[in-house]
């Protein structure tokens, strides 16, 4: 799912972690532990929107991305 995008925006209780993959590129390790969940699956919800992607729901990521 990081392919192809260039920021990814993953929320963590009440605040949204914003990663500039343009900037900076994480570890493999780094990205696994943000993107998923305790089960081992995708968190959710997830939505990508152009070269973003959403993780977990952050009401003010998701203002500022869709605005």
């Amino acid at each position: 799912m990081a392919r192809g995008v260039d920021e990814i925006y993953v929320a963590k209780g009440k605040k949204a972690v914003h990663v500039d993959l343009k900037t900076s590129r994480p570890g493999k390790g780094e990205l696994l532990a943000l993107l998923l969940g305790p089960t081992g699956g995708l968190r959710a919800p997830t939505l990508r929107v152009g070269r973003t992607l959403l993780v977990g729901f952050n009401e003010e990521a998701y203002e500022q991305i869709l605005k």
